[in-house]
């Protein structure tokens, strides 16, 4: 990561520890997804100009400077060194093991094609289990973008050319 959105996301999950709350409160008070959140407040994704004044108002120390530069688009990216933690070590660990049935069933039941990572939802919830014990939900909720047929006929370059 870039030294410039190191620094910016220290100040502002600095803001966030002041604060005492947690991502699922921050959710609530603006209206988004936990994880979403969390994604702003680490210059994942982007805070929109409506949700912007609820952020404020949640965490009312974030400096203005800080909330314009969460409203530019981020500078996504992920250190390689992340898979090392072992949640998230377990959690491309489940994806490359359940990944493989899970692409099938989509194609099964939608047809040849993808879910989005653009036009997408995610939130991880805390539930009990059948026995009592604490247990994990971790919900993508994607839309499905079919592949399509390559055509010569609808691209646009080549209708520009005649």
């Amino acid at each position: 990561m870039e030294t410039t959105k190191v620094s910016t996301v220290s100040a502002i999950q600095a803001v966030k520890r002041k604060s005492g709350k947690t991502f699922a409160e921050l959710a609530q008070e603006t209206g988004l997804t936990n994880v979403y959140v969390a994604q702003v407040l680490k210059r994942q994704a982007r805070l929109s100009p409506e949700a912007a004044p609820k952020l404020r108002a949640a965490l009312p120390g974030l400096p203005e400077d800080l909330v314009h530069e969460m409203m530019e688009p981020p500078r996504r990216s992920y250190d390689p060194l992340l898979i090392q933690d072992p949640a998230i070590y377990r959690l491309n660990e489940a994806v490359m093991h359940f990944g493989e049935s899970i692409k099938e069933i989509i194609n099964e039941d939608f047809g040849d094609g993808i879910m989005s990572a653009i036009d997408f939802f995610c939130s991880v919830d805390k539930v009990k289990g059948v026995d009592g014990k604490d247990r994990v939900v971790i919900t993508f909720d994607g839309k499905y973008l079919p592949y399509t047929e390559q055509k010569s006929e609808n691209m646009v370059s080549k209708q520009n050319k005649e």
